[in-house]
């Protein structure tokens, strides 16, 4: 597998804080030896964006793939990318038509109230049907509610400030309007091409354990990348808030014992997170966590912080059994 072809795969179809695009080098270099064997079937029981997926996938084929994560929102994104990309991207392109053509003020406010359809969908089983275009007329067809509301997932996430997914206790989308000039809100290539990558893959929605079990039934062709939600490195940088339930330390334990588990089934695992020594040297959370397994520190952009003159390069980790 070629390092320098890390940025030629097909790339995820959301913005996603967190991502690990510009950790793949790393990520890559450190894959156990025949990863790219047809027999083996990988596991990302935290998939976010994909960016480790999309990579992997397209690189090696793998015979099968299994996908997770807790989020209703992203699993629908994933499960109608797969089942439904031509119902999706005619969706993706009427949002497109309509919001492209305003001013500033008035995309503000076609925004505000795609946020606020989004988010009545989260007291219906997490869809919304909506029915209506964004200038509230009838719809010429009539797409299922899990389609209409992953394309407005999309449209969120490609309009919003940053291009976050950040929820409140209530599990509300919070997130602010962009000023992005001309957001590619309907990438109809992408969004095809994704759906073949998928056409291998199962797409689960849960906790992390939902996997575990098919991961011990394969045992060593297993192959697992973790991404949970970081830990903080300070009590102002927390930025797990992808569910409304945190992913607090009880829940690194939870994750560490999974991890050790899925270990002794034969599976190889690999984990990454932040490193608490960039600003406590003292704090060994993650060396006592994972204690026996190898634990390598690598150098990463910090992305996300209110404050620019903080943003830059630091440590994080990178852990496996192998």
């Amino acid at each position: 597998m070629r390092e320098d072809s890390v940025h030629e795969k097909i790339k995820p179809f959301l913005k996603w804080a967190g991502g690990k695009g510009q950790l793949l080098p790393a990520i890559v270099k450190r894959l156990p030896d025949g990863i790219a064997d047809a027999k083996t079937v990988y596991f990302e029981p935290f998939v976010g964006g994909g960016a480790v997926y999309s990579y992997l996938n397209s690189e090696c084929r793998f015979s099968k793939c299994h996908i997770c994560d807790i989020n209703r929102d992203l699993y629908t994104a994933y499960y109608a990318v797969k089942h439904r990309p031509a119902e999706l991207i005619a969706i993706l392109e009427e949002f497109a038509g309509e919001y492209l053509p305003l001013d500033a003020e008035r995309r503000k406010e076609c925004y505000l109230r795609h946020r606020d359809s989004f988010n009545a969908a989260k007291g219906t089983d997490g869809f919304c049907g909506g029915g209506k275009s964004l200038r509230g007329k009838k719809r010429s067809h009539s797409p299922s509610q899990s389609v209409y509301h992953a394309a407005e997932l999309i449209f969120l996430n490609r309009t919003c400030f940053n291009g976050l997914y950040r929820v409140n206790s209530e599990g509300l989308f919070n997130v602010p309007h962009g000023r992005y000039k001309n957001p590619r809100i309907a990438n109809r290539d992408l969004i095809l091409a994704y759906g073949r990558l998928l056409s291998n893959t199962e797409i689960h929605c849960g906790d992390f354990t939902l996997l575990e079990e098919a991961i011990k039934e394969q045992g060593e062709r297993a192959f697992v990348y973790l991404d949970p939600p970081y830990r903080p490195i300070s009590r102002t940088a927390s930025f797990n808030s992808y569910a409304a339930d945190t992913f607090d330390d009880g829940s690194q334990k939870r994750l560490a014992e999974f991890f050790r588990r899925c270990s002794d089934a034969g599976a190889r695992l690999m984990l990454s997170n932040s490193d608490p020594k960039n600003t406590d040297p003292g704090d060994s959370f993650f060396d006592d966590l994972y204690d026996g397994f190898v634990i390598e520190r690598v150098r990463a952009s910090r992305r996300i912080n209110s404050d620019a003159g903080k943003r830059g390069e630091i440590n994080e980790i990178i852990i496996r059994n192998y």
